[in-house]
């Protein structure tokens, strides 16, 4: 398998829209299992493109995740992000569901520790910061709408103020891929539309793929250009938002399809 960076995205953009991500005959298998996790023949993200994974609990969203920011190591296949930064670290920005903060640290510091992957390694170790540093991460608060909580504890915020900070960190970091795992899942309804606002104009103002796990595909319709059903570790479902349909959602979710999914509208 292969997980690497393609510095030469440049001679590739010169023949169509250039890629921001591509997989090809990836398999994911865990020893407990034989049956794969995961099993994606081909998968191509555009640069700047908002893609949602929907599939029951189970059908492989968050191991995708993963396998794609390195964290697991698949039994075969190739995961290439075509991009021109070092390191992937440093390039690929991760929102989790329990937001994966520092309670003890500020908001401030949370969102500067999104500058470790762009600095070096025995500055990162000692906790040093530039001048640009700071300033790019007292802009990606501003961007949140959160100045007024700079100095306060992040232990002290509320769901909808954590996940801002998470989202101000991956600016910080200025990331080009943004993995979100579901962000929202513990957000009342409002709150979560405010977060997928949020990241949906951070995705369009600095042209950051946004691919995100969600439970709910009204959310998914709504707010991505493009979703991909997930069951069993394998893709049944790739096209536009607008032609996810309830039809579509039975064959995706097969025996867990209820009525708490389906669209309000017959569609």
């Amino acid at each position: 398998m292969e997980l690497y960076i393609d510095q030469n995205n440049k001679k590739q953009n010169l023949h169509g829209e250039p890629k921001a991500l591509m997989i090809n005959n990836l398999k994911v298998i865990y020893p407990s299992n034989n049956i794969p996790a995961l099993d994606i023949d081909e998968l191509k993200i555009k640069k700047g493109e908002r893609l949602a994974i929907i599939g029951s609990s189970g059908a492989g969203k968050t191991t995708l995740m993963r396998t794609i920011s390195g964290k697991i190591k698949p039994y075969s296949g190739e995961v290439r992000l075509t991009t021109y930064v070092r390191s992937i670290r440093g390039n690929v920005g991760f929102i989790y569901q329990n937001f994966n903060l520092i309670d003890r640290a500020t908001v401030y510091e949370n969102v500067l520790f999104g500058r470790l992957g762009k600095t070096s390694a025995i500055k990162s170790i000692f906790g040093r910061f530039s001048d640009t540093d700071r300033e790019i991460a007292m802009d990606a608060i501003e961007e949140v709408n959160l100045p007024g909580k700079i100095n306060q504890r992040t232990d002290t915020l509320s769901g909808g103020e954590l996940q801002r900070v998470a989202i101000a960190r991956v600016i910080a970091q200025e990331a080009e891929i943004i993995l979100a795992d579901e962000p929202v899942s513990n957000l009342d309804p409002g709150l979560a539309h405010e977060i997928m606002d949020l990241m949906t104009q951070i995705s369009q103002r600095h042209c950051i793929t946004l691919i995100v796990n969600l439970h709910q595909p009204a959310l998914a319709k709504r707010y991505a250009d493009r979703i991909i059903g997930l069951r069993m570790g394998r893709i049944v479902f790739d096209n536009k938002a607008s032609q996810l349909t309830n039809s579509v959602l039975r064959d995706i979710y097969e025996n867990e399809f209820n009525s708490s999914i389906m669209f309000e509208h017959k569609v």
